[in-house]
């Protein structure tokens, strides 16, 4: 049987120990976050424990309901819902304006992974109500807050964001989507949007839609492109709510995977709704949701890697078969357990790894963001803007591939058992697909990274890393306890300076290749971050702290594991990335 339990202590070590939260004094809400911290993660795992993850295997196993336009949620999912609002998790982040409790971004990221390791459908609903109100805060007219904003903050009203339609993915100028000016100053919103994630639901009572439409002038393109608020339920000036909108559910597709989730084919027919930001603007305010909702996904890759690791784990432990080759290890049983095989301590370990780098790497950069918009200083602002940005497209790709990867390595670890159902494996293999997929293809973050980050004014984007990793080489290249870590750093940093000149240089006359060149850097990229922050796990590891002295020597024993195993990778990914375009656009491969 599946199991989870919350990593409180390794969120209480990246919090307090490394990212210091207590010391920020000059940015506010950073102080009652280091008080808080404790006693919320606790919670937080409690409500996941006890309550979301149970309902995890048997809402996959039921799956959403579609009846005449309604749709029902697994059993269990509606009262698990009212415990996570009645708990105050979805306002905690939010402006204390409207109902929120002001709390930076960092706390909100353990809470986030939690659920998606205990329950990643459920997760689904309230992760993009959070990215809605990310987008309304900053482009809804201030004289539709008051009507709009409590109840999205308060979670008795949730949102999700509606961009793709049957003719067009990626390609977002090819919506047909309109939107017709009425009288009063509404618009009337017709056409269909799928792949609507809690697009119709039963969990809450009205649902905000941000729809992407053209206006009757709208230019060609994405410069075309307007953004709309449209309620399910129509929402009166007093915030009450009215008669039911045009916007119906057509019918849920039926999926790999996250069976708990309802995914919606949406009719708008002549909805009303409201112009959010201005006219054939629309693009620019929903990448705002989007690039806060790529964030999430990357946690969700990292929240199924987890639970997926401690189900592998147990499984290892208590599993006899064979003997370790270098004698019995526990010679009263008829066989040991597996754990004491090299390949199952691989796949274990590279799960294990990466999941704490990439918490790491979640905080920190959920630490940049609250810099960004509460810092004082406007250079730090400005900074901490740039490293957010240039880590975006590399927390959604790199930590959702890795989730894939983690599932499946954890599936393999449980041999054939790990294909059965009840031992929950497979379904985390299942759930874990989609994140590579949605909120932008990981092939489409790699070309966002080498396209846009890589370049934007002459490499500014990218000083936001190098710089701080070269000054942590530089400041620890004469300890010697440091040194197995700081000289490989040091060697890969040049694998990821070489790799970025060459595409700077080859995407100056060849676009193709920098294109050819993407994937294969994002993930070298991805890797040179993740030692970077393994070296400071480390280096804290080598000092000790509040947590216990096997807590530390795991600590460095995984990220000694890190760099002679993984890290690696970053030499054969230079070798593919610098190969150029040609043996991926000279092949033939138009049909016959």
């Amino acid at each position: 049987m599946p199991t989870y339990r919350a990593p409180l202590a390794d969120f209480r070590f990246l919090l307090t120990e490394w990212l210091k939260l207590a010391e920020h004094t000059d940015v506010p809400g950073f102080t009652e976050a280091a008080e808080l911290a404790g006693p919320l993660l606790e919670e937080g795992a409690k409500l996941c424990e006890n309550v979301l993850f149970p309902l995890n295997q048997s809402g996959d196993e039921e799956g959403c309901r579609w009846e005449d336009g309604n749709v029902y949620m697994p059993k269990g999912f509606k009262e698990a819902y009212a415990q996570y609002v009645v708990g105050g998790w979805p306002a905690f982040t939010c402006d204390p304006a409207f109902g929120g409790q002001g709390l930076p971004e960092v706390l909100n990221m353990p809470v986030t992974e939690m659920i998606c390791s205990a329950n990643l459908s459920f997760g689904l609903t309230p992760g993009l109500s959070h990215s809605a109100y990310n987008l309304m805060a900053k482009y809804c007219p201030d004289e539709l807050k008051p009507r709009f904003m409590p109840k999205l903050i308060s979670g008795e009203w949730s949102g999700v964001m509606c961009l793709t339609e049957p003719q067009c993915g990626t390609d977002l100028g090819l919506i047909r989507t309109k939107a017709t000016p009425n009288a009063d100053g509404t618009y009337a919103i017709e056409g269909t949007k799928i792949f609507i994630s809690s697009g119709e639901q039963d969990i809450t009572e009205n649902i905000l839609h941000l729809v992407l439409a053209k206006l009757p002038d709208a230019p060609k393109g994405v410069k075309g492109i307007s953004l709309f608020l449209v309620p399910k339920v129509w929402v009166n000036e007093d915030g009450s709510l009215g008669e039911r909108n045009a916007v119906k559910c057509a019918s849920i597709e039926h999926k790999m995977g996250i069976h708990g989730s309802s995914t919606c084919v949406m009719n708008y027919d002549g909805a009303k709704g409201y112009l959010i930001g201005e006219p054939h603007r629309g693009l620019p305010a929903m990448f705002t949701m989007m690039n806060a909702a790529r964030i999430y996904v990357g946690v969700q890759g990292l929240g199924v890697a987890e639970a997926a690791y401690q189900g592998a784990l147990a499984y290892a432990n208590e599993r006899l078969q064979g003997r370790a080759l270098k004698g019995p290890k526990q010679p009263e049983k008829p066989a040991d357990p597996i754990t004491v095989h090299p390949d199952v301590r691989r796949m274990l370990l590279t799960i294990r790894a990466f999941c704490e780098g990439g918490r790491a790497l979640v905080l920190l950069t959920a630490m940049k963001h609250d810099l960004t918009h509460r810092h004082p200083d406007a250079d730090v602002r400005e900074r901490a803007d740039d490293f957010v940005q240039l880590m975006t497209p590399i927390v959604k790709a790199y930590l959702t591939d890795m989730g894939t990867e983690s599932a499946n390595l954890a599936m393999q670890c449980l041999g054939g058992y790990g294909y059965i159902r009840e031992y929950g494996i497979e379904q985390y293999a299942r759930d874990a697909r989609i994140a590579q997929i949605y909120e932008g293809t990981n092939g489409i973050q790699a070309l966002d990274l080498v396209g846009r980050k890589l370049s934007h004014k002459f490499g500014k984007y990218l000083r936001a890393f190098f710089h701080p990793a070269q000054d942590f080489i530089d400041e620890h290249k004469h300890d010697p306890a440091m040194q197995e870590f700081i000289k490989p750093l040091d060697k890969h940093m040049g694998y990821l300076r070489q790799a970025s000149l060459w595409i700077a240089q080859k995407g100056l006359t060849n676009p193709d290749d920098a294109a050819a060149a993407s994937v294969e850097y994002l993930r070298l990229f991805a890797l040179v971050v993740m030692a970077w922050i393994w070296a400071q796990q480390a280096r804290l590891a080598l000092q000790g702290g509040a947590e216990s002295p096997e807590f530390y020597k795991e600590k460095l024993a995984t990220a000694r594991f890190f760099y002679a195993r993984i890290l690696p990778q970053t030499i054969s990914l230079l070798a593919c990335l610098t190969a150029g375009s040609k043996p991926l656009m000279e092949p033939n491969l138009e049909l016959s």
